[in-house]
């Protein structure tokens, strides 16, 4: 391989590893704020415990996300000096708002949550972590604002004379119609990948009779905000997949591997294709179910890659415009598949739960254990689709990845971060798994009452 195969290798992976952080840090920040208004207004000891065992796997999952995120920085100076050239005026604009506003706030507030207990006036310390919640989102918007206007790049202008991109219009990068819906639908992701973390460990004490009390509300509110985002991630991903398809008409028509231009157009629930991946062999489709999905209508048009492929070499030139099929085709299927799964294993716990049960199944004790795991491969599947799909663009129409790299890395010193990078984040994997397991085994801690000489005590962490 050489140095840019290497470097996109490096990127998808740290990507990918630091999204699996990135939507627990956002979901259990406001599940875990939610969790101490329910203490706050009722003064029910069940929910401070709550608060402050879920608080704390949030705190480890916050820590591990900062640490892997800052390597994401580095990497565009590193492996992608040509695309920080051209994109680094309009791509640093977000970057530089989310630092200094949004990634400020939450770290700000989540100190004082931290070592606010029994410091701080109860509701002053409930708005703290309010406030660090409030903080993610800001900083998921900003993040997510940057890669869109890689999907979809407005409010900019090429400088012919330094052949950057140049940013015109701050309000129309902020209000980018990708961002509008690519920004809902990953918060509902979000949420779906907490609510499945609550789920599974109340599910694996559950199995152990462990703090029943503490646990079985754990386990219910688990499934419904499963459910609840489940929906909410439908219902975006629907938008999301009209807006795709009509400015990226490629990626739509690469995830169903349409080759031809069809209206209806079905969609593929499996599709054999040629070892290329450039022709169909046999599939098991849905009549119109494609049309509906990306045009709003059952007897809407969909573009095939062949058609698309002429169209692009007329407007760009000769090339290779069509990413790489059987990636996008069952990235797009594995997001939905395990997205729905968890959806599927919520709602049966929420059945077997009702009216004060306590499941006793064993299969579905292991269901519900192993939902954690599957947000987190739908979200790892849509990022690989969302970012393959685009390819060969790093920013679409304007910009290849063939021109984005460093070309005074070889492939020899890409090789050496890659390896190193992906040792140091295996490592990293166990101490956080590690770290994971102990307290979520651990259990929700026993709330102590302050003695006479609590106020001398000296400052220390929460937990």
């Amino acid at each position: 391989m050489d140095a840019l195969d290497i470097a996109r290798w490096q990127f998808g992976i740290t990507t990918v590893y630091h999204f699996i952080f990135v939507p627990l840090t956002i979901g259990l920040s406001a599940l875990v704020a939610g969790l101490q208004t329910a203490w706050v207004r009722t003064g029910k000891e069940q929910y401070l415990r709550a608060t402050k065992f879920w608080g704390k796997l949030f705190l480890i999952n916050f820590a591990m996300g900062v640490v892997t995120g800052i390597v994401q920085e580095f990497q565009f100076g590193m492996n992608w000096s040509d695309y920080s050239r051209f994109v680094g005026d309009v791509f640093g604009a977000p970057l530089a708002i989310e630092g200094l506003l949004a990634f400020f706030l939450e770290s700000t507030f989540l100190g004082l949550w931290i070592f606010g207990w029994d410091r701080l006036p109860q509701k002053l310390h409930l708005a703290t972590i309010w406030l660090a919640s409030i903080g993610t989102l800001l900083s998921a918007y900003f993040i997510l604002a940057a890669n869109s206007w890689m999907q979809h790049p407005v409010g900019y202008q090429v400088n012919p004379e330094t052949g950057r991109a140049e940013l015109h219009s701050i309000g129309a990068l902020l209000t980018n119609s990708t961002t509008l819906v690519t920004f809902p639908h990953t918060i509902t992701a979000c949420f779906l990948t907490a609510g499945a973390l609550l789920l599974a460990v109340s599910a694996w004490h559950l199995r152990r009779g462990n703090q029943e009390e503490v646990f079985r509300p754990g386990l219910r509110l688990g499934a419904w905000v499963v459910l609840i985002a489940g929906v909410g991630v439908l219902i975006t991903g629907d938008l999301q997949a009209r807006i795709m398809t009509e400015q990226q008409p490629m990626k739509m028509a690469a995830a169903e591997a349409l080759y031809d231009t069809s209206e209806p157009a079905s969609f593929s629930l499996f599709t054999i294709g040629s070892l290329d991946g450039r022709e169909e062999v046999a599939s098991v489709r849905i009549p119109s179910l494609l049309s509906f999905m990306a045009t709003g209508s059952p007897g809407g048009e969909v573009e095939g890659i062949n058609d698309l492929q002429q169209q692009y070499e007329r407007k760009y030139g000769p090339g290779e415009y069509a990413p790489y099929v059987p990636v996008t085709y069952w990235s797009f299927r594995l997001m939905i598949g395990f997205g729905a799964l968890a959806m599927a294993v919520a709602a049966l716990a929420l059945w077997t739960s009702r009216r004060g049960r306590t499941p006793a199944n064993r299969w579905l004790w292991t269901a519900a254990i192993a939902t954690v795991a599957m947000p987190l491969l739908a979200n790892s599947f849509g990022w690989i689709f969302t970012e393959m799909g685009r390819q060969p663009w790093t920013v679409f129409g304007v910009f290849k990845t063939a021109e984005s790299g460093s070309p005074a890395v070889s492939s020899a010193e890409a090789a050496t971060s890659l390896i190193v990078l992906t040792l140091l984040y295996g490592v990293l994997a166990v101490i956080e798994v590690g770290l994971f397991v102990r307290y979520a085994r651990a259990g929700a801690p026993e709330i102590e009452t302050p003695g006479d000489d609590d106020a001398d005590r000296p400052l220390a962490f929460a937990y």
